[in-house]
């Protein structure tokens, strides 16, 4: 058999994989019999492994990640005569962490062999995400709010390996006494902890002054440091420069959270957020922000104080 999976939910790719494998030998004989690739491969290579009969083993396996999106026509070509006549003893599995082509050769040979099998992963969105958490937390064990979960997907994103280790502490957390809540989101989830800065921001974006002073003091009555509310204001500020500069020379998110190392979805965010300022606006509140940290620094002003006047300012 050989089987192409192929989409960007790259997790639920390898659960699949984790629960097939299981079925196939005992996994001490299995894994001396595995053999895995990464990237670009020569169809030479992979023929010789899946040629190979397997050592006190019923089956061989062959892993191949990203191997069809990263390799030239030729692999296509040769595998297209090749996989018909895989042996019986092999196991070859193509996982693409982006969706092939409908036409693909390759597709349209599995779904006509016998020994061919396909099937896309495409990472869920709104609704169905918040029910994929659902189910996960109650896989685990756990129980999780409404509200909560709004809260965790609208902070991480659809990175579903993002998503399940989040769940998992957050289970580990709860151990079972009561459900899930906004707090332990907030808490244990590193996301969630810039909620109030990317509300905060959007609030001063949207000239929103009693909305900006009120997320201001929730912050400041739960405790926060005034001093880091004030550098992550400025670090948010500093992102939406950069984020605005290249968003003007054509970029989108995904290429700007590589360039910044940045999460995909706060990146997302922050663009989101970018149009709501022109270039200019942006500098002069970035200005804005260095004469009031001079000012606390000099002994001038007190960082609460500041904080208030720059909501003041910046909402108007």
């Amino acid at each position: 058999m050989f089987y192409i999976f192929h989409g960007d939910d790259t997790l639920s790719q390898k659960e699949q994989l984790a629960e097939l494998t299981a079925k196939l030998d005992d996994p001490s004989m299995l894994e001396l019999n595995t053999t895995r690739f990464s990237g670009a491969l020569s169809f030479a290579e992979l023929r010789q492994v899946c040629d190979s009969i397997p050592f006190l083993s019923k089956r061989r396996l062959v892993v191949c990640n990203d191997a069809l999106l990263e390799s030239g026509r030729d692999l296509t070509d040769r595998l297209v005569d090749y996989l018909p006549h895989l042996p019986d003893t092999t196991r070859l599995f193509f996982l693409e962490s982006q969706s092939l082509r409908r036409n693909h050769r390759l597709l349209t040979l599995a779904e006509k062999l016998d020994n061919g099998y396909v099937r896309a992963f495409k990472r869920p969105e709104g609704r169905a995400l918040e029910r994929w958490v659902e189910q996960r937390v109650r896989e685990a064990g756990g129980r999780i709010t409404p509200r909560a979960t709004q809260v965790l997907v609208g902070n991480t994103g659809n990175d579903l390996t993002l998503l399940a280790n989040e769940v998992e502490k957050l289970v580990l957390y709860r151990a079972g006494e009561g459900e899930i809540n906004v707090d332990d989101v907030a808490r244990l989830c590193p996301y969630a902890a810039e909620t109030s800065i990317f509300d905060l921001v959007d609030a001063l974006g949207s000239r929103n002054r009693q909305q900006a002073a009120t997320l201001l003091q929730q912050k400041l009555d739960e405790g926060a440091d005034p001093f880091y509310l004030f550098a992550m204001i400025v670090r948010q500020f500093r992102l939406l420069i950069q984020i605005k500069e290249m968003a003007e020379e054509g970029q989108r998110a995904p290429a700007i959270a590589r360039v910044l190392g940045i999460h995909s979805f706060v990146a997302g965010k922050l663009y989101q957020q970018s149009q709501r300022f022109n270039l200019s606006q942006l500098e002069r509140i970035y200005a804005h922000l260095l004469e009031t940290d001079v000012g606390v620094k000099t002994g001038r002003a007190d960082m609460i104080t500041s904080l208030n006047l720059l909501v003041a300012v910046l909402a108007v």
